[in-house]
Order: structure tokens, then sequence, then C-alpha cells
């Protein structure tokens, strides 16, 4: 039992399944993996032997997530069902999803459980973020979050706190937000970019024609360019990010348009990968973008002025985000890739 509003709410002992409903900790409703299921979902096509991601296991794995639940975290690599979770624990790095692990919104692309929190939130979370991070030792941090629509500010003071608390602990950790777009609401991002912030990303996720179906309609391509760029304008300081999914079904054409309109909105890093259905309730994969490919579009978006663009197969908005400035493509090597055989990654 537990309750909410002190109303006490009794939960099914058996786990949700895939797109099934079912009543949180905290008294609300909400739909697993964000998406209700679908008697036409299908299992996708069989992946390349380069989307072969290493298990998540080992000692640093297992430090990571006992730190996680803890403090009762809930992170991104978890409940976005991220393919690199055990690569990026065993470095001893996890980005950290602020404001519960229900999502207001329902992306067809994302497996994050979709609901209405009615305004709950963890008040002594910005402590527990900061507590975990000095523990892990992070010299960075990424912290993002499910969009709280029910929330008057998006939850961006929620954003702030944590950051402040952060630096507080630990004031020579970087901290890069990748925040929800707040609907817009230019105040509202000014609250994350006044606190201290180092990298500030929203995700535009796709290319202007496929913006929806693919992201909830309380997105939008033009919104997500307006957030980016008024927060290049407000703190020129901090370095602006986003990330685009590839084998949707957009052209080459759409992806240097969108690659021109983000440099038009002065963004500073792009991340490219390869969209990976979550589960058969999800948009299907059109394509797989080949290693070569990917190499291809880094190139374009360097030449497009981008300080570097973090591109391939596996690549997500957070991968590596440490090392992005380094000039590299954050140390992959995309021709190894589709050659080398399946099991030795």
């Amino acid at each position: 039992m537990s309750a909410f509003k002190g109303i006490p709410i009794a939960h099914d002992p058996r786990p949700a399944r895939s797109g099934e409903k079912y009543t949180t900790p905290q008294g609300f409703t909400a739909i697993k993996d964000g998406i209700k299921q679908s008697a036409a979902g299908v299992a996708g096509p069989r992946k390349p032997p380069w989307l072969r991601a290493p298990m998540a296991s080992g000692a640093q794995f297992a430090a990571v997530k006992g730190i996680v639940r803890e403090h009762r975290l809930s992170t991104v690599c978890e409940e976005a069902k991220c393919p690199n979770i055990g690569e990026c624990w065993n470095a001893g790095t996890a980005t950290i999803m602020l404001m519960g692990a229900v999502c207001t919104r329902a992306c067809r692309f994302c497996a994050v459980d979709t609901g209405n929190p009615r305004g709950w939130l963890d008040a002594e979370e910005p402590e527990n973020v900061a507590r975990s991070v000095e523990l892990m030792g992070l010299k960075y941090v990424v912290l993002t979050s499910v969009n709280r629509d029910d929330l008057a500010d998006g939850g961006a003071a929620h954003y702030a706190a944590a950051i402040r608390a952060i630096k507080r602990r630990t004031a020579g950790t970087a901290v890069e937000a990748l925040t929800p777009d707040f609907e817009g609401v230019l105040e509202d991002v000014q609250t994350v970019l006044d606190a201290q912030l180092d990298v500030f990303a929203q995700n535009i996720e796709t290319v202007s024609r496929l913006t929806h179906p693919v992201r909830d309609p309380r997105a939008g391509y033009r919104q997500t360019l307006d957030v980016l760029a008024h927060a290049k304008r407000h703190r020129p300081a901090v370095l602006t990010k986003t990330s685009l999914m590839l084998g949707l079904g957009e052209t080459d054409e759409e992806i240097r348009d969108t690659m021109t309109d983000l440099r038009t909105a002065a963004v500073d890093i792009l991340t490219l990968g390869q969209y990976l259905r979550p589960t058969p309730n999800h948009l299907d994969i059109e394509r797989f973008v080949t290693p070569d490919e990917f190499d291809h579009y880094r190139q374009w978006a360097l030449s497009l002025g981008f300080l570097e663009c973090v591109s391939g197969p596996l690549v997500r908005s957070s991968y590596r985000a440490e090392q992005a400035l380094a000039r590299n493509n954050a140390g992959l090597d995309n021709s190894k890739l589709a050659t080398q055989p399946a099991g030795t990654r």
C-alpha cells in the first residue's frame, strides 16, 4: 500500500506489460513504455551486426545501480531502454532523469511511461541527485527529465534546484541539462540557464516533415528551434546541443536542411544516432543507417560549423557527453563497426 495526497492505493502485484495501464506508487495511472498496445504491433527487422551492444554487467555497473536505487533516482538509461547502459554505467557515469519516470507526453519513438503525475514532485530529489553525483565522483553529469506539462513551469525550478545543489557539493562538476521544451515558454528556459549551467540541450529528434507523428502533438520542430536559439542568445557562454534520430524515413536533403536550421539557431553540438524501436507498439524502423553513412553525415555537420557532431549507430543524446568537444567523434571509430564480426564488440 502507498498513498497519494492521503488516499491509500492498492497495487496489482503483477508488473504491467508493455502498453498496459497501471497505478504508480504515487497514485496516478500511467501506460507502461508510453504507447498503448496495438494489435498491429509486430517484431521489427533483424538488427545488423553493428548494432550489438555489450551486456549490462560488471562491478562498476552494480555500484552505479546501487547508488541510483539508494537515492530513489530515475535514469533515462533504464527508463528509455538505452542500449549503452552497460558501457556508460561501467564507466561510472549515468544520465539522471528528474521528476520521476512518468511523462505527460506520448512520443511514438519513446519507451518512457506516459501519464499525468498531477503535480507530484519529490522535494528531496535535488539534494539526492547532488549527493549521488558526489558519491560517483563525476566530473560531468547529464540531467534530463520527463515532460511535466502538469507543472506551471514545466519543472524548470526543479531543474535549477538540482543544478545548484550539484554545484554546491561539487563545484568542479560540469552539468548538462537535457530539458523538455517547456511548451516554448522562454522564461522557464531562462530559469534553467541561470542556474550555473554548462551545456543546455533540447532534442529536435527528427526532421520537420516527420515531427508529427514521431513526436507528441505538443512538441514542435519550430518550437525546439526557438528554445535552442533563445538559450544561446540569453547565455552565449553556455553550449547548446541537440539530437537527431535517423532511420525513420527522412531523406538526405531533409537531414541537411535540419542541420542548416540548427546552425541558424546557433546550436553548437549535434548528435546523430539510429532509431531503434523499443517495443512492437512503437514506430517502425524504416532503414538501418550504415556506419559509413553516419561518418558522412558527421562531415556534413562539421562543414556547416558545428563544434562537434557525435555520430554513430548507437549514439544517444548524452552518449560520451563529456568527450563531445574532443573533435574526434567522442572516440568512436565507425569504420570498424561495419566489418567487425558480431559478438566481438
